[in-house]
């Protein structure tokens, strides 16, 4: 009887036990819930020829060797969507793509099951375990449809640099220049002829491409030329510390060099601005000319009555250049609503004074008003009455400009401009002296353009203030520090170091309010106390902060927009919106070196027909 139980204990065991674990085996596939791990490590185990395979994720990499995209199914609802995938596929071809699938077990036990159980394993969270080719998996769209993705590759294209290849160009010149000056590449004269070979090439590519669109089609082979020749000397060379040392002695260098043309450049910029160029040298000659071929009823202009009515517009412009000055007139009556109502003041220097008559006769703005004044016919103003015309002649004054010892004078070259020598950039300070009975005047430099009306200009309260000018402290050099000397005491007491400093070149000011000021008499007691040039330097600008200190009224910035001459990078709606830009700077928009995009503001109030600019060989 216990034979008998021992017999059937050892029956149930080997009969009924493998049914029972084969059906909780079973149990593991057919129920979603149950844990995959154990049926992970099961597979694991699986043999193929014999030899035990462990679980090894191929790396995954773009490309297009395969025929066809693989699909991966997906199971919605009842239909099965098959989509095509554009990224992140093996690089193989379809026999070693069927190779690598025999020799992977779990592709086996996938391809064999079912296909509700093909797409549980690929959504499972481990499946990036499971899978050997893992795919980007997108949301499932609807049967028909096929999703296309963007490569990465696209995009980087898209967004690359338009001078990438020139950059990166000319960082392969720096290297190739290091790595020839290195002994270990020189002593390999392989590499040395190779290396000196590809800068040529690369140089001649290059050129004066400042953008991709600019270099020639075999740039990209000479590229990748040189990529391969700098890498067999990155290969030979294995000295980093000699490479660093070389690249600063580099670096030092070129900024020496930035230094010595920053030098050379500035010097050259105001050595244009100071000279004539020879249209606008011969111009005044031609029309001096021919004013002196008219008889004296042909020289006269006309509406001269209008000279002294307080009830019309007055300009007062100073210059000694005829084609400037021209611009101003022709911009100003081209936008005024009444150009009959509008008078322009010239004054100029005896030199011009018939060639800037002669071009007005010839060339008259409209209806309005012209007269041009010779400074010399200012008999009230001498050096007994001016201080600063005293100091312009003064023997230290000469000596300043004209001595070519200059050890001990200031270095900075803009002081040294002549137009600083002239009376005609002084004169801004006599106006009630010029203009006895007018009552407001706007003052406008020969290097503006005016865009709008400036009627409204007369009708402004000032508020008991003397002069109306935009303010410039947007930036800390505009500010008065940066043009008086606040280490003397007699600047420092007074003024306040940053206090907003304003633009001259529009600036309305009220001659009623100047004369009960006294305002002339302000400006002469600070000149005269400027003698030896202790409290600022030379120029209009400083003496006019200081003599308009608390009487200058802020205009709106739309009124008078400024750094034309001098800054590349003026807000184009700035410019757009202004009523004047002014061409403040060495780059005038008459010399060559002028900004080129600027330049047509201002030539399209020049008739370059004239006969007159014809023939001074004058053009646009």
């Amino acid at each position: 009887m216990k034979v008998r139980h021992i017999v059937l204990g050892l029956l149930s065991i080997s009969v009924i036990a493998p049914i029972f674990l084969y059906t909780d085996r079973v149990g593991s596939f057919v129920n979603p819930s149950s844990s995959r791990r154990d049926f992970l490590d099961d597979v694991s185990a699986l043999t193929v020829s014999g030899d035990t395979r462990h679980l090894n994720v191929l790396h995954q990499e773009t490309s297009t060797a395969l025929k066809e995209p693989i699909g991966v199914v997906y199971s919605d609802h009842s239909t099965v969507t098959r989509e095509h995938k554009s990224t992140r596929v093996l690089s193989a071809t379809d026999e070693e793509l069927q190779q690598q699938q025999l020799s992977n077990p779990i592709r086996q036990v996938i391809d064999r099951a079912p296909p509700g159980l093909t797409t549980t394993l690929d959504s499972h969270p481990n499946a990036s375990d499971i899978s050997a080719i893992e795919l980007d998996q997108q949301p499932t769209q609807p049967s028909g449809k096929i999703v296309q993705e963007h490569s990465d590759n696209k995009h980087d294209r898209l967004t690359e640099p338009a001078d990438a290849q020139v950059r990166h160009l000319k960082d392969q010149l720096i290297r190739a220049k290091v790595y020839l000056s290195l002994p270990a590449i020189k002593n390999n004269p392989h590499v040395t002829r190779e290396l000196r070979l590809r800068v040529k090439e690369v140089t001649r590519a290059l050129g004066d491409a400042t953008k991709d669109s600019d270099l020639p089609k075999n740039a990209v082979d000479k590229l990748k030329a040189m990529d391969q020749s700098l890498e067999k000397g990155k290969q030979i060379q294995d000295d980093c510390a000699a490479v660093v040392k070389k690249l600063r002695a580099m670096l030092h260098s070129s900024e020496e060099q930035l230094r010595v043309h920053k030098k050379q450049t500035m010097f050259l910029t105001q050595l244009t601005a100071k000279t004539l160029p020879k249209g606008l040298h011969c111009l005044p000659l031609r029309l001096t000319t021919e004013y002196y071929t008219l008889n004296s009823s042909q020289q006269n202009f006309p509406n001269q009555q209008k000279l002294e009515d307080p009830r019309l517009y007055h300009y007062a412009l100073f210059s000694d250049n005829i084609l400037a000055a021209a611009v101003v007139v022709n911009s100003t009556i081209s936008h005024a609503k009444h150009p009959s109502d509008h008078v322009f003041h010239i004054v100029t220097d005896r030199l011009n004074y018939a060639a800037m008559r002669m071009w007005f006769l010839s060339n008259p703005p409209g209806k309005a008003t012209i007269q041009v004044q010779n400074i010399e016919e200012f008999t009230w103003l001498n050096s007994s009455y001016s201080p600063v015309l005293k100091q312009l002649g003064s023997p230290s004054m000469i000596d300043y400009y004209f001595r070519a010892h200059r050890a001990s004078s200031d270095s900075n070259l803009k002081f040294r401009n002549p137009k600083y020598l002239s009376i005609l950039n002084h004169l801004r300070f006599y106006l009630p002296e010029i203009f006895p009975k007018l009552n407001k005047v706007l003052f406008l430099d020969d290097d503006i353009v005016v865009q709008k009306d400036l009627t409204g200009l007369w009708s402004l309260d000032l508020k008991g203030n003397v002069n109306g000018a935009v303010e410039t402290c947007g930036e800390s050099f505009h500010r008065f520090d940066r043009y008086l000397n606040f280490s003397n005491p007699l600047i420092s007491k007074n003024f306040d170091p940053h206090a907003c400093g304003w633009a001259y070149g529009m600036n309305i000011f009220d001659l009623s309010e100047w004369r009960r000021q006294n305002i002339t008499e302000v400006y002469h007691r600070w000149q005269r106390l400027n003698r030896d040039r202790q409290l600022w330097k030379l120029g209009t600008l400083p003496p006019g902060l200081i003599t308009f200190w608390k009487r200058t009224y802020s205009l709106d910035k739309s009124w008078h927009v400024l750094g034309l001459g001098y800054n590349p990078n003026v807000n184009q709606r700035e410019i757009d919106r202004a009523a004047v830009i002014h061409y403040n700077g060495n780059l005038k928009p008459w010399l060559e070196i002028g900004i080129p995009k600027y330049k047509i503001y201002w030539a399209k109030y020049v008739d370059y027909e004239t006969v007159y600019l014809r023939e001074c060989n004058i053009n646009p």
